[in-house]
């Protein structure tokens, strides 16, 4: 079906989003078998699924990038990306939800509310991306479909409910009950393709009237039309109670769960309809918002429609060993053609589109033109990056960029020979380009270069990237934890100068600040307080660029400092010899001065650490936890296994799989995400910091 004869109320463009092992993978093939878009199924075991394409992926069996593709269901167009559940690669999440619509968030019928499913969950939050659930692996040993919904209330404060449930669980799994339609369906084919509905047995009914009881209240919390109907003790017909859930999933206030096994090949279809009933066109979302880049407070809005000046968000940077970067792209309002010129709005550059293609994974199909609600991926721009708008030259439109995570682990790296050293410079560019979550920088003092990033396993796929795709081996460090610097107290008139004479044209900057602790999280803000142009206006931009220098290097150990306000309250120039670097030092000089007076700590990555271990092997891992500086927050059982919630230094952390492996002989898992900084306790710190001045001691 050509996609550009569907009118824009039939496109459905949504992420599956879940914790790792959830089985989102193996639910988009699935979803891409019964669509008609592949014609076998492949499997993660055997390393030959569609969207898990790269080497590292089907080595591994997880996701790591981000995968998008078009399938077509009931005459409705589906743009779907697939996304990694591994918390290391959480940026891969975070740009693919604020592009997209909707979202079908999987769930494990036996492990349940995971921490990376509250992770993505919160990140559905932050854009609010209407979505629906699917409990999937109800054949696993251990699932339980009502504890699953249970801790869909209790963990993401989801209003939830069960629009089906299971006949039967783990082996005893037979079929799936269809709430709404009071219906039996029955799979009567190994590959899924086959089903029937058949009318509701007679044991169903009573369990299937409580179902649909539940269903309704919880609509009838968050649905005008439903709590009349239940007010009034009436009963809702079903074109109601879909009519309901779909207004309620697109506001956000209801999420719709369906039940399967995607290995198993049942119960994918009834998710593909769900997604036709109750998923957002982009007709079904507010207009896209932005801004005039010239003036941020002149709100622009832009409706989806073809007659509108055209706007996109680069959303994703991929390299294509043929033609080079690709540049994903969501198209908010108008049309994009190849061969046109547009402007990136986010850096002021002209930008000239050399082709469009759709893509299916790691294949590609050429396209004519890209109109709004469509998700392509443009070829030939030059200037661009992840956040990046681009839209007409004369009607510009700044969109909303991307704020990627804070690193919380570094490596580093050396080329194996001196040539290799230019050539690894430009590989790493191409990297910062894809992941907006690496960070890279040249250590002066240790003469390294420091790749930073979300995990030991996103710097190692980086490492392995490098050497296979191009050839780049390199000496690797041990990694280290990105650790910060803070303030704990408030400063006032602190002075910054730098005054040279040395014959000629001399250098005179004068700076006075006052620095304060900020908000958790919000990073450096800057407040202008200069009056009576005791400072030219030209100069407060290069006081602000030093103190950012500054703050990249902290006064005890040399980590970055972060969290603080700094006021720019009063300084002195001079007509001949004052300019941008003078300004530029002399507030550089008075952040490190502050910083030294400001009650200076040593902070650290605390962790969120989930495991789940039989009971037999419970107090040693829970004993070997202690010994690492953990903090127990929660316990609790989970059939026969124990589990428990657990914050934890991630400095301990380097090598925990093969520790818990050992602990419980093969049977304990975990997954960990970063959850806040602390400081670090003082004989800890001092180690440290005596340690990194005895690197540098060594170096120079």
């Amino acid at each position: 079906m050509a996609s550009n004869t569907i009118p824009l109320n039939k496109f459905r463009n949504f992420g599956i989003i879940a914790h790792i092992d959830a089985g989102k993978t193996t639910t988009t093939e699935r979803v891409l078998y019964y669509t008609g878009t592949i014609h076998k199924m492949g499997n993660i075991d055997d390393g030959n699924t569609t969207m898990d394409f790269m080497a590292q992926e089907q080595e591994r069996g997880i996701t790591i990038q981000s995968a998008a593709t078009t399938a077509f269901w009931r005459d409705h167009r589906f743009n779907i990306i697939d996304t990694p559940g591994h918390v290391d690669f959480t940026i891969e999440v975070e740009r693919s939800l604020k592009v997209l619509d909707g979202c079908v968030i999987v769930l494990c019928g036996c492990s349940g509310v995971q921490p990376q499913t509250e992770t993505v969950y919160r990140q559905a939050d932050k854009y609010r991306v209407p979505r629906i659930a699917f409990i999937n692996k109800i054949d696993r040993l251990g699932a339980d479909f009502d504890r699953v919904l249970g801790e869909m209330h209790e963990r993401l404060g989801a209003n939830a409910a069960g629009i089906e449930f299971p006949d039967g669980t783990e082996d005893n799994f037979k079929g799936i009950i269809d709430v709404i339609n009071e219906q039996y369906i029955n799979y009567t084919d190994k590959d899924g393709m086959e089903y029937e509905r058949l009318p509701l047995p007679e044991q169903f009914k009573e369990k299937t009237k409580q179902y649909r009881h539940t269903l309704i209240e919880r609509l009838a919390e968050v649905d005008d039309e439903i709590m009349d109907l239940f007010l009034n003790s009436k009963e809702p017909t079903k074109e109601q109670i879909m009519a309901a859930i779909r207004r309620t999933v697109i506001t956000c206030k209801f999420i719709p769960v369906l039940v399967g096994t995607a290995l198993r090949n049942r119960g994918v279809q009834m998710v593909l309809d769900a997604i036709v009933d109750y998923l957002p066109s982009p007709l079904d979302i507010p207009p896209i918002k932005g801004h005039n880049p010239g003036n941020a407070e002149e709100v622009i809005v832009r409706k989806p429609e073809e007659s509108e000046s055209p706007v996109g968000l680069v959303f994703k940077i991929a390299s294509d060993p043929y033609v080079g970067k690709i540049f994903y792209t969501r198209v908010y309002a108008g049309k994009f053609v190849p061969g046109q010129q547009y402007l990136n709005a986010s850096n002021g550059k002209r930008e000239k589109i050399a082709k469009m293609v759709l893509m299916h994974a790691n294949k590609q199909e050429i396209v004519n033109s890209a109109a709004a609600g469509e998700i392509v991926a443009l070829v030939g721009l030059k200037e661009s990056k992840s956040g990046d708008t681009i839209c007409a030259e004369d009607k510009p439109m700044l969109l909303e960029g991307l704020k990627p995570p804070e690193a919380v682990i570094s490596l580093a790296i050396e080329p194996l020979t001196k040539a290799d050293q230019d050539k690894m410079g430009v590989v790493l560019r191409k990297f910062l380009d894809e992941d907006p979550s690496l960070r890279v920088k040249y250590d002066k003092e240790t003469s390294q270069t420091i790749i930073s990033g979300m995990g030991e396993l996103h710097l190692e796929i980086i490492v392995d990237r490098m050497k296979r795709e191009h050839n780049l081996a390199c000496n690797v460090g041990r990694p280290e934890v990105a650790y910060k610097e803070a303030i704990t107290k408030k400063v006032t008139g602190i002075v910054g100068k730098y005054i040279s004479q040395s014959g000629g044209r001399g250098k005179y900057g004068y700076v006075v600040i006052d620095v304060e602790p900020g908000e958790v999280g919000k990073g450096i803000v800057y407040v202008d307080k200069i009056r009576s142009g005791a400072i030219p206006r030209e100069f407060i931009k290069p006081c602000f660029e030093g103190i950012e220098i500054g703050a990249q290097s902290g006064v005890l150990a040399g980590y970055p400092v972060t969290d603080f306000q700094v006021s720019l309250v009063d300084g002195k120039y001079h007509d001949v010899d004052s300019d941008e670097m003078s300004f530029q030092l002399a507030a550089k000089f008075a952040i490190h001065d502050a910083f030294r007076a400001a009650g200076p700590i040593f902070q650290e990555p605390i962790m969120k650490l989930e495991i789940v271990v039989p009971e037999d092997y419970w107090g040693a891992v829970i004993g070997d936890l202690l010994t690492r500086r953990a903090k127990i927050n929660e316990s609790g059982n989970r059939g026969k296994l124990k589990t428990a919630l657990v914050d934890v230094p991630l400095a301990e952390m380097f090598n925990y799989a093969n520790a818990i492996r050992s602990l419980s002989q093969g049977r304990g898992t975990f997954s960990m995400e970063p959850s806040y900084y602390a400081q670090v306790p003082n004989n800890i710190a001092e180690k440290i910091i005596g340690s990194r001045q005895d690197v540098v001691k060594k170096v120079s």
